[in-house]
């Protein structure tokens, strides 16, 4: 390797570590708000907006929050270190496999017990009827 190459790649290293804080800092958060927008978009997508609907606030807020964070520090690991793949983003990539199956699992005991209201007599069965008053109808008579 040259000289030249040398200095070239260290001034490169040079300029992206002495990148300002708060230039990492907005991108890092609006990673964070596109990840929580993508995450609800997508679960409501796959798993089915009438399952997410039964789901308690909290349940929705757990795991929305959690994904987002782990992708984040996932993504702050990976700057952070010489290579992008180290043990802690493959931490955070553990974590989000583990937090994206906790989801599907929540999603499928609301899609199992979606029908269990005990306070529900209906059986999905409706009855219809018509009452016309008399003297609309034509006189019923014989056909030919």
């Amino acid at each position: 390797m040259s000289n030249a190459t040398t200095q070239s790649h260290g001034t490169i290293e040079k300029s992206l570590k002495e990148m300002p804080p708060y230039l990492s800092r907005l991108a890092y958060m609006s990673e964070f708000l596109l990840a929580l927008l993508t995450i609800l978009e997508l679960w409501s997508q796959v798993g089915g907006q009438g399952h997410l609907d039964l789901m308690p606030w909290y349940t929705k807020f757990f795991f929305t929050v959690g994904l987002a964070l782990v992708t984040v520090a996932g993504t702050v690991s990976a700057v952070a270190h010489e290579r992008a793949w180290n043990a802690k983003t493959l931490a955070c990539l553990v974590l989000a496999l583990m937090l994206a199956g906790g989801m599907a699992s929540v999603t499928y005991y609301y899609h199992l017990h979606e029908n269990d209201d005990p306070d529900s007599t209906d059986q999905g069965v409706s009855r219809s009827t018509l009452i016309v008053p008399p003297g609309l109808l034509p006189a019923a008579g014989p056909r030919l």
